[in-house]
């Protein structure tokens, strides 16, 4: 190779060098003031697709009563509890550093915008004297709190302030302590009001699930479906008073004060125990000192029926209102079991059900209810008795005024024919 060649292409090779060194140096630039741009080029402009109306957003709330207008609302929907289940991105590798110089979303960004705890499988329910809805979750393994009126969230979570296996039962007692039943744990934990644990109790459970305090006589009643029998115990010292209905006849009894799978319990005034006996699909009554008293029910799948109660609340006016599992139905029946209304089937819209399976009416005559598909809770409000009977007194009032009104008016009228008629009858003669 003669020298000259051999200058030209040393030269050629020095200015290639200075032109990419040039390039790169643009380039770090460009993406130093504007990390996208480097990447713009290569992803296609799209715009995003509009976002698709969801028709509980359109829903008028206020029209979602029972029963039906022009009859007076005795029921009424009020809103629902229910958060979107957080699903980890596992198919989406690790944000590398190109990621993040050129601005992209990383992995821990998207996990730290979605809610790590969901209602999943939500089960009993509680309120407390300041009106904060309880909600027992056995799945995500912890008890969510809600204000109602905010929907603000708090949380009694596993590992945390206890230790779960699966929570069922919830009961507040009047002084704010909360009773967790826990049927993996074959226990029961009891929390202060300010939420930290007090105690204990286990003696005499395999399965404890729903739960009731009888604020007067300081019991704690316990429904316990494996054994088949309510436990009765002191709900101050935790001790094991005694136990209602036969265990160990494997869900094989179906006589008056016996059960087969009890799930949940609730007091009436006189502070009479009602029990779900869920496979005898049926509601049995006790006194205090769990004396039978009397039953209702029968197994069917119609309103007035019953196939697999589970949650059971008694209102203010003595009513028994009972969650089906089954039928998808809340149903509300007298004491005696004659069935008053009912509301439900199966779906997600607002007042239907799926899997319902708590039931709970506070103070406030608000009734809560859980499900176990939608993980969500319900929320509604009762018009009770003395509330129906005034509002037929408004209307009746409104229609006495009406007619009142209206015969006034037409008097006038009625009065001028009949001079008339006299002062003809008088030129006649």
């Amino acid at each position: 190779m003669s020298s000259t060649t051999h200058n030209t292409t040393h030269n050629t090779m020095q200015k290639a060098m200075r032109f990419t060194a040039a390039v790169i140096g643009l380039l770090m630039f460009v993406t130093l003031a504007d990390p996208a741009a480097l990447y713009a080029g290569n992803k296609k402009t799209k715009e995003e697709p509009p976002k698709k109306p969801n028709i509980l957003d359109m829903l008028d709330y206020s029209k979602i009563v029972w029963p039906n207008p022009p009859a007076v609302t005795r029921i009424k929907y009020l809103n629902y509890f229910c958060c979107d289940k957080y699903v980890r991105q596992t198919g989406k590798k690790k944000s590398s550093w190109m990621d993040r110089m050129a601005g992209g979303e990383t992995q821990e960004q998207y996990q730290a915008e979605k809610p790590l705890f969901a209602l999943w499988t939500p089960y009993g329910i509680a309120v407390d004297s300041k009106g904060n809805l309880y909600v027992a979750d056995g799945k995500v393994g912890a008890v969510f709190i809600f204000n109602t009126e905010t929907k603000d969230l708090q949380m009694i979570k596993h590992g945390v302030q206890a230790r779960f296996g699966d929570i069922a039962g919830l009961a507040i007692d009047d002084s704010d302590r909360l009773f967790v039943s826990d049927t993996k744990m074959h226990r029961i934990v009891v929390f202060d009001k300010n939420h930290k644990v007090e105690g204990t109790i286990s003696q005499g459970m395999v399965d404890p699930g729903g739960m009731v305090v009888d604020n007067e006589n300081r019991f704690l009643y316990v429904a316990d479906a494996a054994q088949d029998i309510v436990l009765v115990y002191d709900a101050d010292k935790f001790d094991l008073i005694r136990k209602i209905g036969t265990p160990g006849k494997g869900h094989t009894l179906t006589d008056p004060g016996n059960f087969s799978v009890p799930t949940n319990v609730a007091l009436d005034a006189d502070n009479n125990l009602y029990v779900s006996d869920s496979y005898n699909s049926r509601i049995e009554i006790f006194d205090a000192d769990g004396n039978f008293i009397r039953e209702f029910g029968k197994a069917g799948d119609r309103p007035g029926t019953l196939f697999r109660p589970k949650g059971i609340a008694i209102d203010v006016d003595g009513h028994v209102w009972v969650a089906d599992a089954v039928q998808d139905r809340v149903q509300c029946f007298t004491p005696e079991g004659d069935l008053l209304i009912w509301m439900g089937t199966h779906g997600r819209l607002p007042g239907m059900f799926q899997s319902v399976a708590g039931l709970y009416i506070d103070k406030n005559n608000r009734i809560f209810t859980t499900e176990q598909y939608p993980g969500r809770v319900q929320m509604f409000r009762y018009f009770t008795d003395d509330e129906a009977r005034a509002e037929l007194a408004r209307r009746k009032a409104e229609e006495d005024k009406k007619k009142a009104g209206t015969a006034k008016a037409v008097a006038p009228e009625t009065a001028a024919p009949a001079a008339a008629t006299s002062s003809a009858a008088q030129k006649a003669r």
